[in-house]
């Protein structure tokens, strides 16, 4: 018998793919299109965002270029929130999944998340969480006895 395609296996065992994934919740996640002075697609990012107390604004918290229309956000209605998931291989192909509160798009002619570096230096923020490393041990040859 043939390999089952992961889908299968999860229906199987019921389970679901993000059971899996490195969850991270945050405030608010904007999708941003991000254009040049002709008015030409530079590229489309995911941008995640905190609520600053402090500053009564939202800290831009880590960043991810859209790659394809998987990583966008859905609206879950039950426990009315957005939902992203997708292969981050930003972080070594870890499967992602990010609830935030709310969402928003926008379409701009600068990259809302370089500015963002004046209130919230890149060094400081808070990123999205980092995957486990896991470490295996790799089992000895078996010696083979003297003749």
């Amino acid at each position: 018998m043939g390999a089952m395609p992961t889908a299968v296996v999860c229906v199987i065992l019921g389970l679901t793919p993000t059971e899996h994934a490195k969850v991270d919740r945050v405030d608010l996640v904007e999708i941003n299109h991000f254009f040049d002075e002709q008015g030409r697609l530079v590229f489309d990012q995911l941008i995640f965002y905190d609520w600053c107390d402090v500053q009564k604004r939202y800290n831009v918290r880590d960043w991810r270029l859209l790659k394809t229309p998987a990583q966008i956000p859905v609206r879950n209605w039950k426990d009315r929130d957005y939902v992203a998931v997708w292969h981050d291989f930003k972080e070594r192909d870890v499967l992602r999944k990010v609830v935030a509160k709310m969402m928003r798009e926008t379409w701009t002619q600068y990259d809302p998340e370089l500015v963002e570096r004046e209130f919230l230096p890149q060094e400081k923020r808070r990123e999205l969480s980092k995957p486990e490393v896991v470490v295996s041990k790799r089992k000895a040859a078996p010696s083979t006895p003297a003749r």
